[in-house]
This record gives structure tokens, sequence and C-alpha cells, in this order.
């Protein structure tokens, strides 16, 4: 298939201080098999050689173009604001992030099987985060499944095709529908903007290994996620909005009970590790806020059968636990 016959695909990078890593996600885009695409890369009042690189593949291919916020924008608002700079004939995007790339055959693979299934609106593939293949998808060899089928299994933690926007091909006018893609008030707001879109649209994958996310400290999820767990909360938080568009009242009931039991389990071993204000503070409230309840007694239970059942490492976490509170603060008094 040439160009002149191929549909048109808008890829979208938002960026910010993104120079480290921005030229290599670039290549890989004008590497790509597919040839009928834009490019618009956005970038968020970088402070660093962001634009500079960009400028220079803009002069190198004028499928490439630029737009440069007036205003700094927090992550989601900017990630919206990114998606309206697409092409209005643009039938396919392609979000990629500036620390990711893509591998050549990324997009015609995308597409060809978003032209196949007429009602998938998102496309997934597997996917390598550092060394680790992603992207948990369907039984080989399908290529489809309806969207909520998939909802059902990804609520039921079956499988897990969503590992980042950089993951999906999205039908432009799926995105186009919805004056907010991403909801902005949500810190995994790319997730849930994949559960809207399988309300109505069913979903595609192809059993290949397609991008590359790459990894590190200064990721958002990484210094908002890990710090305090926050992904345990936001699972939860998922189930509840989504369980009862997905899930049968019989599985959102026994799928919540399982969820909010792996909660309190996180949080016993909160306890064995001495975790400080902050991370009770936060969890406290997060159970508060979303199961309307966050039960000290609930809690010591689960930590005392927590220690019955790992016996071995009861005495283990007791001495840490012991070492710590004398060196902190020179004893029990």
């Amino acid at each position: 298939m040439n160009s002149t016959s191929q549909h048109l695909v808008s890829v979208v990078t938002p960026v910010y201080n993104g120079g480290d890593h921005l030229a290599e996600c670039i290549e890989s885009v004008l590497s790509q098999t597919y040839e009928n695409w834009e490019y618009v890369i956005v970038n968020n009042c970088s402070t660093d050689n962001t634009l500079p690189i960009a400028r220079r593949y803009e002069k190198k291919d004028n499928r490439i173009r630029i737009h440069n916020n007036d205003e700094f924008l927090p992550i989601m608002k900017n990630w919206n604001h990114a998606l309206r700079q697409m092409s209005p004939n643009s039938k396919y995007c392609k979000v990629v992030h500036a620390d990711d790339w893509l591998f050549p055959q990324c997009v015609e693979q995308m597409v060809s099987v978003a032209e196949a299934h007429p009602s998938v609106g998102i496309v997934g593939s597997y996917g390598l985060k550092g060394t680790r293949v992603v992207g948990h998808g369907l039984p080989y060899p399908s290529e489809f499944i309806p969207g909520r089928e998939l909802g059902k299994s990804v609520l039921l933690g079956h499988v897990y095709p969503f590992s980042r926007p950089t993951s999906l091909l999205i039908r432009s006018d799926v995105i186009r529908e919805r004056d907010y893609f991403y909801d902005e008030g949500y810190l995994h707001a790319d997730v849930a903007a994949c559960y809207e879109v399988l309300r109505r649209n069913d979903f595609g994958f192809i059993h290949q290994v397609l991008y590359f996310i790459r990894t590190h400290d200064q990721s958002v999820t990484s210094s908002e996620v890990r710090s305090l767990n926050k992904l345990i909360y936001s699972n939860l938080d998922l189930l509840i909005r989504y369980g009862p568009v997905f899930l049968t009242p019989e599985e959102y009931d026994k799928r919540l009970e399982e969820q909010v039991g792996q909660y309190y389990r996180f949080c016993a071993h909160g306890l064995f590790s001495l975790r400080g204000g902050e991370f009770w503070r936060f969890h406290k409230n997060a159970l508060q806020q979303l199961v309307n309840k966050f039960s000290v007694s609930r809690l010591i239970f689960t930590a005392f059968i927590e220690l019955i059942g790992h016996s071995r490492t009861a005495g283990y976490l007791f001495k840490r636990a012991l070492k710590t509170r004398i060196r902190d603060h020179g004893g029990f008094a």
C-alpha cells in the first residue's frame, strides 16, 4: 500500500524538557513503514534543548510540525491540548511520548487491524518497558475482542493491555467525540480514557512487540506513584468507577471485596516497614473516600493474619522494626 492510498495518521508527542530522548523518538517515527502520517510535537514551554531538536527535524521533513504552547500546562491538560492539534483529516491517532519510541512496523500493523475491524476504537500490542515485555492481551492468534468483554477482563485482573498511551492507536473520531479525552483531574486518566472508549467500541490487538517505553526515576509514575504506591489506590478507584459498567452486580461485589482485602494487606505491610505519616494519611483518606471506611481493627487483624501466614519472616520483620526504632528514636521511651 503506497502513501496515496493510506489514511492519514496523526502522530502526537506532548513534550516538556524531553531533549535527552526526543531525537530517538522522532527517528522512530521517521522510520515507520507506514508513510501517510503527520507528526505534531507539542512543546510545553521546555527550558532545555527540546525545541532546537524538534526544529531541526521540522526542517528535514514537511510532515513534522511544531506547536509551541504560550504557557506551561499541567500534564493531563497538555495531553488534551496536544490531541486538539491533530489534523481534522486524520483517521487515526498514534500518541508517542518523548521518552519512548516505535518499532518500524508499529503504525502500519496497528492501522491494518483497525481497518479490518471497523468497530475497533483502540488497537494495542505487546511492547518493551525497559527489558520487560508488557501489554498482556488476547490469546494468540486472536486480534479482536468486544470492548465490554475486554473491560470486564481487565477489571477482573485477567489481562492488562494498557501500559501507556504510547502503546495504543486510537480512532481520531473517538477522540474528537469527547471535549476532554483525558480526565484532567485524575492521575491515571490514560487508563480511564480506555475504559470510556470500550463502553461503545471494540479492541484490536497485535501479538508482536511494537513499541518501547523508557523507565527512569524522573517519570511521573516513579515520582508520584511509587513513593506512596498510589497504584493500589488507582486500581480500586477504577474498579469503583467502571465495575458497575462492565461487571455483573455479583462480579462487582466479589471483586470489590478482593481488592479492598488486597488494600488492607498492603497497608499491613506498611506497619511492618514502619511507614511514615504521609503514607498513612494518604491511604487512610483513600479508603475513607473510596469505601467510606478505614478500619483500624481490620488493619490489625490483617497484619496478624499476614504474620501467621508468613511465620518464617515474622521474626525477621520484628527484628528489623526493633532495630529501626532504636536507631531512629534511641529506644521506646
